[in-house]
């Protein structure tokens, strides 16, 4: 029997921190994980199914064949999305029962014979730690040198793939089945929690590109960010690391407004403090400098925020709204002070392409390189048994990112 280099590195520090009455500090590398090329892979699996309104069940279900395109991952950890919280309040896509969660990442576990390499064209295999973007099917216009055709709004998405035979279709779960068709990532050189973030992340990336279509956005460009959940965090993060400095946040919580300058922000508005439009603008406009902003970027899906947001902008200036991810009513502008007279450029964001993948990859290790703690945006993680307590975190709107973890 051959006994390979990696194997015996692992035996020794092993050896080593059972000599000193404790367990090593620090994992076995992906590589030497991957050495062995198998998993114990046990005979079912977990998954937490909506079976109805505010109510997860956790289902046991038999592990299933991993075919010749597929890949079997075991879950590490997913976030909760703000759509996962409307789902789970609400319903409004009529998923129910599903199987949620698509801010997910994990280890893979078995893969099929024809899987050799990402979306990206790295390779991936057994050991390595996997994000998934877009299942595309045989969808000829999508390609990963022409991706600009479609974004995820005519694409399935993992974690929002309704009905019971959608077993282990989503990241609330302790393992998922990803198939034929789809499109996913060799992340093994990011840390848990950045890989996490990964999905939010590419939802700011693909609004910060579209807003620089409009020839407004520079780095001199005085910022608006309204709204300041996860998404208005990452949004000041991401404009930061491009190299904005002059960054006003707009929200009505106080720890969420201060949290903003950790990421980036130069100073913030707090609505709750300002009677009446003209007084909250006029409070916009003295944390700019005295100028109002040249770009707005609306994060909230507020409807009064919409129709707010239009007066903190100059004219010639431009706004991406990015906050409706689903239907949240309408708002009211007057289209003639609010739009034509200030000839304002808008431009609308919904999620995301595939190459934004890529690109964020590059926005987290610039923001970790930059001093920019993305971490901390996690302020709670639960285990998937208690996943209907995340929920309930999240829409109580206790601290910012939930995620869902798995042993």
């Amino acid at each position: 029997m051959t006994t390979n280099t990696q194997d015996i590195e692992a035996i020794v520090r092993q050896v080593l921190s059972s000599m000193n009455g404790s367990v090593a500090s620090t994992a076995p590398s992906a590589s030497a994980v991957k050495s062995s090329d198998t998993y114990d892979i046990p005979a079912t699996a977990h998954c937490a199914f909506l079976t109805e309104l505010k109510h997860f069940e956790i289902k046991e279900v038999p592990m299933p064949e991993v075919g010749d395109d597929d890949i079997l991952v075991k879950v590490e950890g997913c976030g909760v999305c703000g759509t996962d919280a409307h789902e789970f309040k609400v319903d409004p896509f009529k998923y129910i029962p599903v199987n949620l969660g698509h801010e997910g990442t994990g280890t893979v576990v078995k893969v099929g014979k024809n899987v050799k390499v990402d979306s990206a064209g790295k390779p991936i295999g057994v050991g390595d730690k996997i994000v998934t973007c877009m299942i595309f099917h045989d969808d000829p216009d999508i390609t990963m040198y022409d991706l600009n055709k479609q974004n995820v709004g005519g694409a399935d998405v993992y974690g929002l793939i309704p009905g019971y035979e959608q077993k282990l279709s989503g990241w609330f779960s302790d393992y998922i089945l990803i198939r034929k068709g789809s499109t996913y990532f060799n992340v093994s050189d990011m840390d848990l929690d950045s890989r996490i973030l990964i999905e939010p992340c590419a939802v700011l990336i693909h609004a910060v590109e579209r807003a620089k279509t409009t020839g407004i956005l520079r780095f001199n460009s005085r910022v608006v960010v309204q709204g300041c959940g996860p998404i208005g965090l990452i949004c000041v993060a991401v404009l930061r690391t491009m190299g904005i400095t002059n960054i006003v946040t707009v929200d009505g919580n106080d720890q969420r407004l201060e949290f903003s300058h950790e990421m980036g922000a130069t100073g913030h508005v707090n609505f709750m403090n300002h009677k009446g439009i003209e007084a909250l603008t006029d409070a916009v406009k003295d944390a700019l400098g005295g100028k109002l902003a040249d770009f707005a970027f609306q994060c909230t899906g507020s409807p009064a925020g919409h129709s707010n947001v239009y007066k903190f902008i100059r004219n010639g200036g431009g706004l991406c709204e990015l906050g409706f991810f689903i239907n949240g009513g309408d708002a009211t502008i007057n289209p003639h002070f609010d739009i034509c007279s200030k000839e304002i450029t808008t431009v609308g964001s919904w999620v995301y392409t595939l190459r934004d993948y890529g690109t964020t990859f590059e926005f987290l290790k610039a923001a970790k390189r930059d001093g920019i703690p993305m971490g901390k945006l996690i302020t709670h993680k639960f285990a998937l048994k208690d996943i209907n307590e995340a929920l309930e975190t999240n829409l109580a709107q206790k601290g910012l990112k939930i995620a869902v973890m798995c042993e």
